[in-house]
C-alpha cells in the first residue's frame, strides 16, 4: 500500500509518526499513565472527530487535555455543565452596546478544543445545542450565522458514579462520539509517582510541537490513505453484526442487545483504524487495526437490554464475542 501514496503524503506520514512520538514523550512529563487515553485522544483530534471521556473525578483529565492543547497549538477553553446552564452560556449571546446595537459576544465554545466537563449534568436543551456545534461546525444566533474556529473538537467527560439528577446523552447523541474513552484508576506505583510531581513546587512546563496548519493537514492525510476492500468489508460486516433480528445477527446478540451500531460506526471504524496504522508505523490498515479500536467506536453505540444487565453481561463481552 505505501506504493499508493505519492511522495509528499509518504513524508506527511513519516512527519507525522515523529511528531507523535514527541507527544506522548511531552505529554509523559506531566501526566503519569493513561498511555491508551492519551493515544485514543490524539487519534481522535487527528482524525477530525470528538471524543467522550468516562471516569471518576481526580484523574486529571482536564490536565490531560490542557496538556495536549498547549502542544498542538489550540486554543482551550473548559466549561463546567451545570443544572442551570443555558445554550447561550456556551455559545454567547447578543447584547446591547453602548451605540445602542446588538453585538454578539462570543461564548467559550469559540476556540479549538472545547472540555464539556459533566456533559452529562446539564439539560437536553443545553446538550442539543452544543452536539449541534459540534456536527455543523457553526452557530446561528440573532438569524445570524458564525463560523466555529477550525480545527474545532469536543473532548466531553461524564462521571459514571453519579447519575442521580443527571440527564444521559441520547443514542442518537452518543453517536456524534467518534470514541468512547474510558480512564482508569492508577497503578500504585503511578499513582506513587502523581503524588511525587503534584507535592512539590517545581513544575514541568511541555513545548509546543504542532500548528494549527499542520493539524488540518493530517485531517487530509487521513482522508487519502488507502484501505483495502476486505478491511471495509470486514468494518461493515462487524457493525451489521451488532444489529438485533437480522440475518447476519448471532444468537447472543439477539439475546443481549436491543439496538446495535449505526452506518456512523463504520465510518469511524475506517477512520480510526487509518490513524492507527499510521502511528503504529503502517501505511495501510488491516483487519487487525480495526478489531483494535473496535472497542472504542463500538462501546457507546450497542444499547443492551434488561436481560444483558440482570445477567452481568457488560458491552465489553458483547463486543469480545462480536470479535
Amino acid at each position: 500500500m505505501k506504493n499508493n501514496l505519492d511522495k509528499k503524503d509518504l513524508l506527511v506520514v513519516e512527519e507525522l509518526v515523529a511528531k507523535y512520538s514527541q507527544t506522548t514523550s511531552q505529554i509523559s512529563k506531566v501526566i503519569v499513565g493513561q498511555d491508551e487515553a492519551v493515544k485514543q485522544i490524539l487519534s481522535t483530534i487527528f482524525v477530525g472527530g470528538h471524543a467522550l471521556l468516562i471516569g471518576v473525578p481526580g484523574l486529571a483529565k482536564t490536565l490531560l487535555v490542557n496538556t495536549i492543547a498547549k502542544i498542538l497549538g489550540l486554543n482551550f477553553n473548559r466549561v463546567q455543565f451545570t443544572p442551570d446552564l443555558m445554550p447561550s452560556d456556551i455559545i454567547g449571546n447578543d447584547i446591547l452596546n453602548s451605540n445602542k446595537e446588538f453585538q454578539f459576544i462570543k461564548g467559550p465554545l469559540f476556540c479549538n478544543i472545547l472540555l464539556a466537563d459533566e456533559i452529562n449534568i446539564t439539560p437536553p436543551k443545553t446538550q442539543s445545542a452544543l452536539l449541534e456545534c459540534m456536527e455543523e461546525k457553526k452557530v446561528t444566533v440573532g438569524g445570524q450565522t458564525y463560523n466555529l474556529s477550525l480545527p474545532f473538537f469536543v473532548l466531553a467527560t461524564q462521571n459514571p458514579i453519579e447519575q442521580e439528577g443527571t440527564y444521559p446523552l441520547p443514542e442518537a447523541q452518543l453517536d456524534r462520539f467518534m470514541y468512547s474513552i474510558l480512564l482508569d484508576y492508577p497503578t500504585f506505583e503511578q499513582e506513587v509517582d502523581i503524588v511525587k510531581r503534584t507535592t512539590l513546587s517545581k513544575t514541568e512546563n511541555v513545548q509546543q510541537i504542532f500548528t494549527t496548519e499542520e493539524i488540518l493537514k493530517y485531517h487530509d492525510l487521513v482522508l487519502s490513505i488507502p484501505v483495502n476492500a476486505n478491511v471495509i468489508n470486514y468494518a461493515v460486516e462487524l457493525v451489521q453484526k451488532t444489529r438485533p433480528n437480522r440475518s447476519t445477527s448471532s444468537s447472543f446478540v439477539n439475546k443481549y442487545i436491543n439496538f446495535g451500531a449505526g452506518p456512523r460506526a463504520s465510518q469511524y471504524l475506517i477512520l480510526g483504524s487509518k490513524i492507527n496504522a499510521i502511528l503504529s508505523g503502517k501505511y495501510s490498515p488491516d483487519i487487525e487495526d480495526v478489531q483494535y479500536i473496535a472497542p472504542w467506536v463500538l462501546s457507546h453505540r450497542i444499547v443492551k437490554n434488561y436481560k444483558a444487565e440482570t445477567e452481568g453481561i457488560s458491552t465489553q463481552n458483547i463486543i469480545s464475542n462480536l470479535l
